[in-house]
């Protein structure tokens, strides 16, 4: 592991890759751009430093010694000191599965190698610009994320009037290999706009609506209104299908190419406040609000 330091009021950037040729690129070239940048070769290493330094924005190879980037996004997503983390992948030319997959694990961009460094420079920049004006939304949703779903989940607890309703949206993988990134970002914005709409027009005060992981959101609410709400997210949800697909494509049931369309599901679930994990942790309560029976 290496470290160089620019000014201390710097952001910092961890950079996570092994091969040294660009490792000792990235880190200088982020430097002389007046960022303090820390390298990393090895996935264990840069998950150690992160959980040290709390890094502003994390540029991550996929292909590393020990373990893949991917398991290094899902460790550091799974943390609540960089659960926000921006993080950007590194991707070979072409690797079209590597860049759904980051995608698909809360990665904010991707990089293709060979870079080009002004692409870098400035998509740096933008993100991180993004990142400090809206730490707490979600960067496609603009929806509340880690913290302020967790005071939501808090204030659940002290009032016994509320329940928690999670809303999982499947088939996003095989939607974007399908038809891209655009439309993939496309549903979960209306998604997002879908749930939103739905609680403003049912609900007064009490209504919020999080953006939980990739593709899971919560919702809390009255619990006089659960079955009212959950029974009107899934109608509109269902409703909204079709519109994500082209027109051909949905009516004939199959993509240009004759395969079956990918199918885009929502399973919408409750939870009480006695069913919320004793020792909070967001992933775990993810997990247990869809692992749990439907209702």
């Amino acid at each position: 592991m290496s470290v160089m330091d620019s000014d201390e009021t710097s952001q910092h950037i961890l950079v996570v890759e092994d091969d040294p040729n660009t490792a000792e690129m990235l880190t200088a070239y982020f430097a002389s751009l007046g960022y303090q940048v820390t390298h990393a070769a090895w996935g264990q290493d840069a998950l150690t430093l992160a959980a040290q330094t709390t890094p502003d924005l994390v540029v991550l190879d996929i292909h590393l010694p020990d373990i893949d980037g991917y398991e290094v996004c899902s460790r550091l997503r799974s943390q609540r000191r960089t659960m926000n983390t921006p993080i950007i992948f590194l991707t070979e030319r072409n690797e079209r599965r590597d860049r759904l997959t980051g995608l698909e694990l809360g990665a904010v961009d991707y990089l293709t190698k060979p870079f080009d460094v002004q692409e870098i420079r400035y998509r740096v920049r933008n993100i991180l610009r993004r990142s400090t004006s809206s730490t707490l939304l979600h960067p496609l949703t603009g929806l509340p994320t880690a913290n302020l779903i967790e005071d939501q989940v808090q204030r659940l607890r002290l009032h016994p009037g509320l329940i928690l309703v999670g809303v999982r949206i499947s088939g996003m993988r095989a939607f974007s290999d399908a038809y891209g990134f655009v439309s993939h970002d496309d549903i979960l914005r209306a998604v997002a706009l879908i749930l939103r709409n739905t609680m403003t027009e049912m609900l007064l005060g009490d209504a919020f609506v999080g953006h939980l992981h990739a593709y899971d959101f919560v919702l809390v609410l009255p619990e006089t209104q659960q079955y009212l709400l959950m029974g009107r997210l899934y109608q509109r949800l269902q409703e909204a299908i079709s519109f994500f697909y082209p027109y051909q494509d949905w009516e004939s049931g199959r993509l240009e190419d004759g395969t079956p369309l990918p199918k885009i599901e929502f399973d919408v679930r409750l939870m009480q406040p006695a069913q919320i994990p004793p020792n909070f942790d967001l992933e775990l309560l993810r997990q247990t609000l869809f692992s749990a029976p439907k209702n």
